[in-house]
């Protein structure tokens, strides 16, 4: 498919920094530069192919895991950004009839949002064209691969959480 990117040149970050740079380093360059790549390849064929962004499928991707809505602040969460983010975005989406805005039923002040039957449609259309271009990307790996990658970055997230630095001290929490 066209809309994915070449592979990064061998002269990445990661592998320009000096063999006696720490391995530490090395796997954190490498860490962001596989997320950005994927990131690129995958907000690229959303823009060419649905004429939309990855902000918005993410959006209509936690809804449609949440088929009785969620508040703004659900969703803020979700996809951790603010709510400013969120309400911007979901009004635009409510005015293309994607999303629907529902009061509350236990706090007026706040809203459910939804997805609508047109932005299911749309969202079901671009699921599994989605999911063919991240199973490409991951295509030079094996399943067994892949497992043991998942596992190795599940060890990761639990030591980055056990060992996050305050970032006011540059210390350890």
């Amino acid at each position: 498919m066209s809309e994915l990117r070449q592979p990064a040149p061998a002269n990445d970050r990661e592998t320009a920094t000096h063999r006696d740079d720490k391995l530490e380093l090395r796997l954190w360059l490498r860490l962001l530069t596989c997320s950005n790549l994927i990131e690129q390849n995958v907000r690229g064929a959303l823009r060419l192919q649905f004429d939309t962004t990855l902000p918005r499928f993410d959006l209509l991707a936690q809804l449609d895991r949440a088929p009785d809505g969620l508040t703004m602040s659900e969703l803020s969460a979700r996809m951790m950004v603010s709510n400013g983010n969120i309400t911007g975005l979901a009004d635009r989406l409510v005015e293309e009839g994607l999303v629907k805005r529902t009061p509350s039923q236990r706090d007026r002040r706040s809203s459910h949002i939804s997805l609508t039957p047109a932005g299911k449609k749309a969202f079901d259309a671009m699921t599994p064209v989605h999911e063919s271009w991240v199973d490409r990307m991951m295509a030079g790996l094996s399943r067994q691969d892949m497992q043991q990658l998942f596992q190795l970055l599940g060890k990761l997230k639990q030591s980055v959480h056990q060992n996050a630095v305050d970032a006011d001290q540059g210390e350890k929490k």
